[in-house]
């Protein structure tokens, strides 16, 4: 420790590199040699690539470099080994050679900027990455390749390079002291060795740091967490923390799909007491952190893909599928293949993986292009194998439950850093699935509160942050894929819409909503069981196709992807003149249904339904790759919204969602429950037998009873006693 006595800052550095007995003769040889490679390295048309760039980029007062490590490979091999194995020692050689150029190819300079700038070299690599799960003991301090997602980044901090220390005593300064990159801190020395002659030496410890005279560059933090890919059934997905200072600040936010390549690093963690100790006994751990040296953002926005490399051959089978006149069916049958039936079920989550187009309008505002749908329905009927099935097809997804999600989780949680102290944002399941979907299951088993904090999700496809000082938007541009029973367990026709307890403003952000019902019906049991037995006796015997259909589970995967970045299709003007008739005519009804049913019907579509009918025609258009969704993708996209919300709000099962209940239905609904008001005073019980044999005396329909009764226990206005069966007024 004698080392402290001197003028000098020392930094911790266990794991460094070994050959620290370099000569400057080796030293400035390797500087030379990266001199040479940015002045002469050309691509096959003679382009200076790296020399003009970096003039370039001097020029716009964007003071930085990327370099591709294997263009230096081909250049020098052996250099491109070193950093790769030694970063720390020979990057800054690398950046210190980049800023000499700089200086040439620069020269002359104004004036005014005749101070050279310092130059950040950002790393790029063409090699397969390694999960965060792989990073060993042996790779610290190398140069490391991780993929992963962004859940939480910090605000922007400023970080010392070099600073400046003074004596308290002597008031001698100490200056351009360079401090380590990274979360190491340094120490200041313990005495100050100036000859002052005839006054006493300098007390221990007299140095502290001078802020206006240190030189500091802005740094964030972020935290990794490994994909949902590689995380291993039944773990925990790791995370990890990432240091990005300079212009690497900023590059991503929470939710980004990132490829990160970074130094793999160690810091000093907080000391671990004993138990029965009374002092507090340091323990030999370091904890592990990454200080990136380059980002690649794999997807941005709607398209956003998960990274997967697509080749020209399978672009041309892609292609020739498009082609294909029945490539609509072909991708249906290709959806959960092990399910029987339910086909326009599977056709509706064809259209919703596909997407529709995200249109951004002049005045700034944004129609959404993904898709939501909800399915409904009696238990064992396999919507949760659909919702597992759409996780592993879609190119970006995310399964969760009702029960254990809360709106946090769901949409994005402000918390305080145990480091810093300082408050952070970590994304939510919505954020995380941006561009592509997200899949609830049990999604009446959550609160109400967590289901009124994703409306502005599903609809603007933002999320929007207010708390702890922090004030901001996320991005959630991801479809919602929703499953949930009645509320009675199985579904109830005598019920109506009591077996549903959804408001009517998260039914109306459903762009399908499928009722699914377990029929009894002996043929199709019988089909439905033989299809059973025979998944079950042969399901080692199958073969890939027959497992999984028309499409293979890959190569639809790649398929979605390809679509949904390469296509944007937009309605065509036949097809949105056809589509606005039949929309007015939806809207007022038809003159032979009111004389069929001697009344107005006010057919249950709004303009939420009618967007949504555009997005489903130009999903049907992009599983072609067509650019325009002509008029046979308006009549299947008004056909499955006709066989799903429709065909639920006709027969009443949707009538708390809005516009879903007709102008007779609402008058009668009125006529009981003022009724009912009068019938018993405030605090009264009444028993509910004696009420509906009442009303049904007075010939009013035994379904308006039980609703009208039970809107009003949702509202709080009469409490239900199950015991003795009593209605208690209790305002």
């Amino acid at each position: 420790m004698s080392g402290f006595d001197q003028q000098q800052i020392f930094y911790s550095d266990n794991f460094g590199s070994e050959d620290q007995g370099d000569g400057k003769i080796n030293r400035l040889g390797d500087q030379r040699r990266f001199k040479d490679f940015i002045r002469k390295y050309h691509d096959a048309n003679f382009l200076y690539k790296y020399r003009d760039e970096l003039k370039r980029n001097y020029n716009l007062q964007q003071y930085w470099l990327e370099i591709n490590i294997d263009d230096l490979r081909s250049y020098d091999e052996d250099l491109a080994e070193k950093l790769m194995k030694q970063p720390t020692e020979f990057l800054p050689l690398l950046e210190e050679a980049a800023k000499e150029i700089a200086d040439e190819v620069t020269h002359p300079r104004p004036e005014e900027e005749q101070e050279l700038q310092d130059i950040q070299v950002m790393l790029s690599s063409d090699a397969n990455p390694s999960p965060i799960r792989h990073l060993k003991s042996n790779e610290v301090s190398k140069l490391v390749k991780i993929p992963g997602i962004i859940i939480a980044a910090s605000a922007i901090r400023a970080k010392a390079t070099k600073i400046t220390i003074q004596c308290r005593s002597c008031r001698n300064y100490m200056p351009n002291l360079a401090v380590k990159p990274g979360l190491e801190g340094y120490t200041l020395p313990r005495r100050c060795n100036t000859d002052q002659a005839g006054r006493p030496g300098c007390p221990v410890d007299p140095f502290f740091i001078v802020p206006d005279k240190c030189h500091c560059v802005d740094f964030q933090i972020l935290k990794l967490q490994e994909s949902p890919e590689d995380v291993p059934n039944g773990e925990l997905p790791r995370h990890m923390q990432v240091y990005c200072d300079r212009y690497l600040c900023e590059k991503v936010v929470p939710g980004n799909r990132v490829t990160l390549l970074g130094i793999y690093s160690i810091k000093k963690s907080n000391p671990v007491s004993k138990r029965g100790s009374r002092n507090k006994v340091s323990v030999g751990i370091r904890s592990p952190y990454i200080r990136v040296v380059g980002v690649k953002v794999d997807t941005e926005g709607m398209g956003r893909t998960s990274g997967v490399a697509i080749t020209p051959q399978e672009e041309e089978e892609f292609r020739r599928l498009a082609a294909n006149p029945e490539v609509y069916d072909t991708i249906a049958r290709s959806i959960a293949p092990s399910i029987y039936g339910s086909i326009d079920v599977k056709k509706a989550i064809a259209c919703l993986l596909f997407g529709g187009s995200r249109k951004r309008l002049p005045d700034g505002l944004t129609r959404r292009g993904d898709v939501n749908l909800l399915l409904l329905g009696d238990p064992g009927t396999a919507k949760s194998q659909l919702l597992k099935f759409v996780e592993k097809v879609s190119p970006i997804g995310v399964y969760t439950s009702g029960k254990g999600s809360s709106a946090a989780g769901l949409t994005a949680a402000v918390i305080r850093d145990p480091n810093t102290r300082n408050f952070v944002m970590e994304g939510g399941a919505m954020v995380l699935a941006d561009g592509g979907v997200v899949c609830i299951d049990e999604f009446d088993k959550m609160r109400q509160d967590d289901r009124v904090a994703i409306h502005e999700a599903m609809e603007q496809q933002t999320i929007s942050i207010a708390k702890a000082g922090i004030t901001t938007t996320l991005n959630s541009r991801t479809s919602v894929l929703a499953a949930a029973n009645s509320v009675f367990g199985r579904w109830d026709d005598t019920k109506g819409d009591e077996n549903i307890d959804f408001m009517p403003t998260i039914l109306s952000r459903f762009d399908m909503i499928f009722i699914i019902k377990d029929e009894h019906d002996q043929q199709r049991d019988t089909r439905l069981a033989k299809h059973v037995m025979n998944l079950h006796m042969n399901a080692y015997q199958m073969n890939e196709k027959d497992q999984e259909g028309e499409l293979s589970l890959n190569f639809l995967k790649k398929f979605i992807q390809y679509a949904r970045s390469s296509c944007g299709p937009r309605i065509s003007d036949k097809a949105a003149e056809k589509l606005m008739n039949r929309y007015v005519l939806m809207r007022s009804g038809t003159r032979e249904h009111e004389r069929d049913t001697d009344k107005k019907t006010s057919i249950p579509i709004t303009v939420r339904q009618l967007e949504a009918i555009v997005r489903i025609s130009e999903s049907l258009a992009k599983m072609r790759l067509k650019p325009f969704a002509n008029e046979t993708d308006i009549d299947e996209a008004l056909r499955l919204f006709q066989v799903s919300t429709l065909d639920a709000a006709r027969t009443g099962n949707l009538a708390g969602a809005e516009g879903f209940t007709t102008q007779e239905d609402r008058e009668e609904l009125n006529r009981i429950e003022k009724q009912l008001k009068r019938r018993f005073a405030i605090g009264s019980q009444v028993s509910e037998h004696c009420i509906i044999q009442d009303f049904l005396r007075q010939k009013y329909p035994e379904r308006s009873i039980y609703k009208v009764i039970h809107l009003m226990m949702r509202r709080g206005e009469i409490q239900y006693r199950m015991q003795r069966k009593m209605l208690y007024r209790i305002k």
